[in-house]
Formats: structure tokens, C-alpha cells, sequence
């Protein structure tokens, strides 16, 4: 790394310290923050991924769309578009530093001799694909709408190959959709995947959960925790110690 991003690193891991100490959050819900800033955008699978091919942790992952760790660090070049303001730039770097205090990921400036990097701009929406794309790997954060930590760090979580929670292949022992419910032509977002999920718990609490409400047509559920019918859950504003446990897991990280 050189000695200019050590010197950002050190100033936002400090200064996330600090939030993080002194934070009273105050943003939306994860969940919500995607349904409505992203309403009425086409081309996008399960509310908020960029379609490529079809691939917790996606299985993908073990055939070449995980980020290569090399020593003790999975280092995943950025870019960040200069369309944002600083606050709405510190606000994403604050966001990525957050993987820095418990994870093996490290998020360094793209350089001309990256091929594979992360390019944060302020598109129509807040998307990402899912795993290590070719090249630039474009992660929309629109501003006025998908700045906050929790998005930056689902769409990030997604771009380092974990899918929804609701759509990972176990989840019929957890959850019941409710088909009836849902607005017409959005059933594609509850579809189940063949996740790989790494012998984690099925977790209510991941910042990757929707809300029990998500895509409802009439104000009822479109999902139900099998345990507790009454369970509220898709409310998360940051990463659960279940979403740590998996980067740690997939990228075998000694944290």
C-alpha cells in the first residue's frame, strides 16, 4: 500500500473508531433503503443485483469469483467516482473501513495495474453484482438515497460474493413466502439459490435480510419466520457478527 492511502487508512479506521463510539444511528433500515430508491428499475435480479451469470456465499466463489487473498489480506482494489462530494466520499471509505476492524479484507485505491477493482459512482439505484467481475466492477450508490453504512457494506458484501439471506438454499426451514402477497412481477426476487452458506445459522439480523414486508402489494407479509409468525426482522443497519463470521469463512481470514 503506499504511504498516502496508509495515512487515509489510519485517519478513517480512526475516525470509524470514533463514529463507531459516539454513533446514534439514525438511517433507514438496509432493507427499506433498497425498495424504494431502487422502484421501478429494470435489469436488476432480486432488488439490487446486476444480472451476469447466475451464481450467503454464491457458489461462484469456489470457481473464480472470490477476491484472491495473497499473505494475510484479501486486498480489493477501489475507485470512487469524483462526482461525490467529500462528505459523500467519506462516507463510503468510512463504510469500507468498517470490513477493515474484523475482517481479513483490505480495501486499497486502485492503481493503473489493477485489472479487477470496485468503481463506486452514483448510478440509478444502489446495486452490485455478486463475486469478482472482469475488469471495472461498477457498485452503484446513488446519492440522495444510498449513502448510509449499511448499504455501502450489503452492496460490498455482494460484490465479495454473499447473495440475500431470504434466497439461500436452506431457507425453507426458516422462513415461508407468502406468493400471494407479493406485487406481480417481483416473485423473481424470492427465488431460492444454490448458496453455499458455510456452515453458518440462518441469520434474521444480517444487514443481506429483507423486511418480512419486502415487495408486498397490500401491506401484508411476503415473508415469515417459521419459529415466530410475528417475528420482525429485515432491520438492519450494519453488519450482523453472523456477516463477519462469513467473509471470515469464505476468505479464510485469522481474525
Amino acid at each position: 500500500m503506499t504511504p498516502v492511502f496508509l495515512l487515509l487508512l489510519l485517519f478513517f479506521t480512526a475516525q470509524y473508531a470514533a463514529d463507531e463510539a459516539n454513533e446514534l444511528d439514525e438511517s433507514p433500515a438496509v432493507s427499506d433503503v433498497l425498495e424504494k430508491v431502487n422502484d421501478g428499475l429494470r435489469n436488476l435480479v432480486f432488488g439490487d443485483i446486476a444480472q451476469n451469470v447466475q451464481r450467503n456465499a454464491d457458489p461462484c466463489t469456489s470457481t473464480g469469483c472470490a477476491w484472491p487473498k495473497r499473505g494475510s489480506y484479501v486486498r480489493v482494489p477501489v475507485a470512487i467516482s469524483s462526482r461525490y462530494t467529500t462528505t459523500e466520499r467519506n462516507i463510503i471509505i468510512r463504510s469500507l473501513v468498517s470490513f477493515h476492524k474484523y475482517t481479513c479484507i483490505r480495501f486499497v485505491w486502485r492503481r493503473w495495474y489493477h485489472r479487477h477493482y470496485l468503481y463506486f459512482y452514483s448510478g440509478s439505484g444502489c446495486w452490485s453484482y455478486v463475486g469478482r467481475q472482469s475488469r471495472g466492477q461498477a457498485v452503484s450508490l446513488k446519492k440522495n438515497g444510498c449513502l448510509y453504512k449499511g448499504t455501502v457494506q450489503h452492496e460490498v458484501l455482494h460484490a465479495l460474493g454473499f447473495h440475500h439471506e431470504q434466497v439461500r438454499s436452506d431457507r425453507d426451514k426458516y422462513i415461508q413466502i407468502l406468493t400471494n402477497n407479493i406485487i406481480p412481477g417481483k416473485e423473481h426476487n424470492f427465488d431460492k439459490e444454490n448458496t453455499n452458506n458455510l456452515a453458518t445459522p440462518y441469520d434474521f439480523n444480517s444487514v443481506m435480510h429483507y423486511s418480512k414486508y419486502a415487495f408486498s402489494k397490500n401491506r401484508k407479509p411476503t415473508i415469515l419466520a417459521r419459529s415466530d409468525p410475528n417475528l420482525d426482522f429485515g432491520r438492519a443497519k450494519s453488519m450482523s457478527s453472523n456477516d463477519v463470521a462469513r467473509i471470515n469463512k469464505l476468505y479464510r481470514c485469522s481474525v
